[in-house]
């Protein structure tokens, strides 16, 4: 289906170093092949030869036997192979769902007649028959990319090739994605080219590649890449929760296979091994917190384009408290109203109805300075590279500062200390914040607002679109500035094991409404509900249910349980 020989590229000819360097790569037609590689690694580069989206500068791409520099067969080796976007909005283009899928096909000059078959045939294949007539605008985000699955395969192509499909998406919208695909390769026999960060989808595929500087690091099916833990870590990739459990356990002497990947794999093996006759360990009891409240919602409505056609409760009767120094996480399915919640919180957004003070100022009276509550509040957006725009690192995050009035000696040193916050090197300091990488934009993103000095640090979604490496980076920043300066965190997360290694009490939303609340062992035990819900509980919660019902969220937590119940165990 796919070979590439040699294949070498660059965006700039100025610049020394190949973004790809020298690629070889065979994919068989039918085959299900996932690409993994830390942020940089030339994953999305790669995959846009595919298509003939960009051409080699050296070597060459080969689609079932047509050569991409050949511009007479470019229609053909589009149509061969079709790709799908990390963000399916901006592949969607019509306003009702049946004339999105039929868009491409009529520009291919399919008959009429044909296109109808066509297009439910494609709605059929993922799923999303009964939703033909809607807006794809008002669909959730797992619905929208399945739509956008739809109208490549209402080209009919031979291979699907989808550019970190679910990285914006739900534990649910994800799975929905996930298993869109296996059934197009398993039952239509299409080949797919699957390029993520999660580690978890990664094992559904037949083979992986793994990139690494623009080359092949690592090439075999995922048992062969997820049994080497150390390697798989030192090129800044992570591997399935379970099968680091399972690490993590033989690096204390129990003797188990290398190559567990999945929960039933992990249960056949311990199960036989638990010595249930050993009392079983008590997870110590939460420590009483500061109740100095610094956020009190009431009772929070919000309806977005109220007494209009498309008015949308978003927020109902919500009521939240937040206590100093507390790190919060909020959870929930695409769409629960977790990002309009934070954005109340510094007067970005007003209530509907209900009331929000900080610090016992009520932030919804008329005559309140919301300019003054924004340098307290601080928040960094879904995509906090959105909020960079000064020409240097530097000018960026002196932003806020200086239009708080500050002295230039003061400036200066509020900068110098929010980079060292988030580890932000001094040469970065001068670069462009639009010439670094994306895990160095979130960072140069969360300075500008650490520079405020705020009493809350609100994160939405901070770590969506990182490699491991690097939303592990963002991760321990985070946890660092809330231990050192004292921070009262707020983390808006769809990463249920981000979110056990960090947070220390839940908020969990569905369809505008909190569902749920407590500490993260107290809500990711009721796996059941957080399924009903559009949500998961992290694997190592669900293996230790199963194998001994003990309550833990954290792969840490699970290893030391086990060293108490594992035949053999020396603890």
């Amino acid at each position: 289906m796919i070979k590439t020989e040699k294949l070498e590229f660059k965006y700039n000819a100025e610049h020394i170093k190949n973004v790809l360097n020298g690629v070889d790569i065979d994919i068989k037609n039918g085959e299900f092949v996932a690409v993994l590689g830390h942020n940089g690694s030339g994953k999305s580069t790669l995959a846009k030869h595919f298509n003939a989206i960009l051409l080699p500068l050296g070597g060459s791409v080969y689609i079932q036997g047509m050569d991409t520099k050949e511009e007479q067969l470019l229609y053909n080796i589009r149509q061969t192979v079709g790709m799908v976007f990390q963000n399916p909005d901006n592949q969607i283009v019509a306003t009702i769902v049946e004339e999105d899928v039929a868009f491409a096909p009529e520009n291919l000059g399919v008959p009429s007649k044909e296109i109808r078959k066509l297009v439910d045939w494609a709605l059929e294949t993922v799923g999303m028959s009964d939703y033909k007539r809607h807006s794809p605008h008002l669909l959730s985000g797992g619905q929208k990319q399945r739509i956008a699955i739809a109208g490549v395969l209402a080209m009919q192509p031979k291979c699907i090739v989808l550019d970190e499909p679910t990285a914006m998406l739900d534990p649910i919208g994800r799975r929905e994605v996930i298993t869109t695909l296996k059934t197009l390769n398993k039952q239509e026999g299409i080949t797919i080219v699957l390029i993520t960060h999660n580690m978890d989808e990664a094992t559904k595929a037949d083979r992986i590649i793994v990139m690494n500087k623009g080359s092949i690091a690592i090439n075999g099916t995922p048992k062969q890449v997820f049994s080497d833990v150390p390697l798989i870590k030192s090129l800044g990739l992570d591997v399935p929760q379970v099968s680091e459990l399972m690490y993590e356990l033989r690096q204390e002497g129990i003797d188990l296979p290398t190559d567990i990947l999945t929960i039933d794999e992990a249960y056949d093996v311990l199960s036989p091994l638990i010595n249930h006759s050993t009392s079983q360990p008590k997870i110590a009891p939460e420590k009483p917190k500061n109740n100095d409240i610094v956020i009190n919602a009431q009772n929070i409505t919000h309806i977005y384009s109220q007494g209009s056609p498309y008015e949308k409760k978003a927020l109902d009767d919500v009521s939240i408290k937040v206590n100093r120094g507390e790190i919060i996480g909020i959870i929930g399915h695409t769409g629960s109203g977790k990002s309009t919640l934070v954005q109340h919180f510094n007067g970005l957004l007003k209530p509907t109805y209900g009331s929000i003070h900080i610090n016992d100022v009520d932030i919804t009276a008329k005559k309140v300075d919301l300019k003054q509550i924004r340098t307290k509040i601080g928040l960094v957006f879904q995509y906090p590279e959105h909020q960079l725009f000064e020409e240097t690192v530097r000018l960026d995050i002196a932003f806020s500062p200086k239009n708080m009035g500050l002295s230039g000696e003061e400036i200066n040193s509020r900068v110098i200390e929010s980079a060292k916050a988030v580890c932000i090197d001094d040469e970065i300091l001068d670069e462009s914040p639009f010439e670094i990488s994306g895990g160095q934009k979130r960072r140069v993103a969360i300075a500008g607002v650490l520079a405020m000095k705020p009493d809350v640090l609100v994160l939405d979604e901070p770590t969506a679109g990182l490699d491991p490496h690097g939303k592990d980076e963002i991760l321990k920043q985070i946890r660092k500035m809330h231990k050192e300066l004292g921070l009262t965190v707020i983390l808006v997360s769809h990463g249920m094991e981000d979110i056990a290694n960090t947070a220390e009490r839940l908020y969990v939303m569905n369809k505008g409404k909190i569902a749920m609340q407590g500490t993260p062992l107290e809500v990711y035990s009721q796996y059941e509900e957080l399924e009903k819900i559009g949500l998961t509980s992290p694997p190592v919660t669900l293996l230790m249910d199963r194998l001994c019902k003990i309550n833990v969220c954290t792969i840490e937590m699970a290893k030391q349980s086990l060293l108490l119940l594992l035949k053999g165990g020396n603890n």
